[in-house]
């Protein structure tokens, strides 16, 4: 009799640690319950951050924060605590995440993670938003990450990745969103097959090479290559992404005809300075785009009155000549522009009373033209100090 209470006993205690167990993992997959503790291991909170605080493994991990689950499975883990300011987390990403086989998102705030990517993240085919940026991600992107099938967001912007972007990337079917801006990536563009991609920023890196028409999907609506050392033309590139809302292409060696179809598009900003374009801009239709940028270039020919809709236009240090357009002038006084930067080109004249008041909220620079400025203005200090060219440099442009 002592021995069936014993054994009766025994299996009562048995499923007691059992129902706790269960409850501390919170039913939470067992190979999913050692990924997060080897996650938690690797990393640990930057001076007053406390996301990891409440990560206490002996209650349910499905509760923690950042951690979201789906049945017994991580499905979603965001690292660090979302709200602006947040000092963020430091230490090394973990292989052991490509045991969350469940996992869709992964997210990492801003902080002082470093390393490398780990090349388990190609393992997670379930994945569809990774977003690891604003850290010291060091090495190169994983050609693996093109196994991700699913993937639609991928960040890893404000980093220190070196090396070049995997072809592999541009054969995600799902890519909506590509963001590796300040990096040092190097070498070309990859040709991006999806007609999904909407954002494509790879601003401030150090890619080189020309970008070949039929490279970038026309479904792109945001576009910002700037501060690289692309070169070449792109005016056959540029006709076929018509879905346009911002284009950046500011800092690098771009060459060539700036296409009239461009203005056309539905932008709202157009940053083409600091290149090698050439040649006259004609729009063919009144330009509505709020900002254009086509300063320190080599265009010539004479303004197109067309810009006069544009709210914040910079023309300076090109090689435009004749008259500013007299549509200019009423935009200017009736304070629809805001900012008129003529300087460092050939003009030789602009319609305006010296006795008119230009709006407060307005700005126009006239100086080193082929004209005393009928009007003083205040210049950016870049300007410089003359206010009119040299008439043997006027002379030799006319001639």
């Amino acid at each position: 009799m002592a021995i069936v209470s014993y054994a009766a006993a025994l299996l009562l205690f048995t499923c007691m640690m059992v129902h706790m167990l269960q409850q501390v993992q919170g039913m939470l997959d067992p190979i999913d319950f050692l990924a997060l503790q080897s996650i938690r291991k690797s990393l640990r909170d930057l001076p007053a951050s406390e996301f990891f605080t409440s990560w206490d493994f002996t209650s349910d991990p499905c509760t923690f924060p950042g951690v979201y689950c789906s049945s017994d499975k991580v499905v979603a883990l965001n690292l660090g605590d979302p709200r602006a300011g947040s000092p963020g987390l430091t230490g090394k990403l973990h292989p052991a995440i490509s045991n969350l086989s469940a996992l869709t998102e992964f997210t990492v705030v801003p902080g002082r993670i470093y390393g490398p990517l780990p090349r388990s993240l190609c393992d997670l085919k379930n994945l569809r938003f990774l977003a690891i940026s604003r850290n010291f991600i060091s090495g190169d992107i994983p050609s693996g990450l093109g196994q991700l099938r699913r993937l639609r967001t991928l960040d890893l912007s404000y980093n220190q990745l070196n090396g070049a972007i995997p072809p592999s990337i541009g054969t995600l079917p799902e890519l909506t969103h590509l963001m590796l801006c300040h990096n040092h990536l190097s070498g070309p563009i990859p040709r991006f097959a999806m007609q999904t991609l909407t954002r494509l920023d790879l601003r401030h890196n150090v890619l080189s090479g020309s970008i070949p028409p039929g490279s970038l999907p026309s479904s792109l609506r945001f576009l910002s290559l700037s501060w690289n050392q692309l070169n070449g033309q792109v005016d056959q590139v540029l006709i076929q992404l018509n879905q346009l809302n911002y284009l950046d292409l500011s800092l690098n060696q771009f060459s060539g005809l700036i296409p009239p179809q461009l203005f056309s598009f539905p932008l709202t900003n157009l940053q083409l300075e600091r290149n090698q374009f050439y040649g006259p801009i004609e729009p063919v239709e009144e330009v509505n785009i709020q900002t254009v940028d086509l300063s320190y270039n080599q265009l010539t020919g004479q303004i197109s009155p067309m810009l006069a809709s544009v709210q914040n236009l910079y023309l300076n240090n090109n090689g435009f000549t004749g008259q500013v357009p007299g549509s200019f002038v009423d935009q200017l006084l009736g304070a629809g522009i805001e900012i008129l930067y003529l300087q460092h080109n050939y003009l030789t004249g602009i319609a305006i009373n010296p006795a008119a008041e230009i709006p407060s909220s307005s700005s126009l620079c006239l100086q080193y033209n082929c004209m005393v400025p009928p009007i003083q203005t205040a210049c950016p200090w870049r300007a410089g100090k003359q206010k009119i060219r040299p008439a043997e440099e006027c002379n030799q442009w006319r001639g």
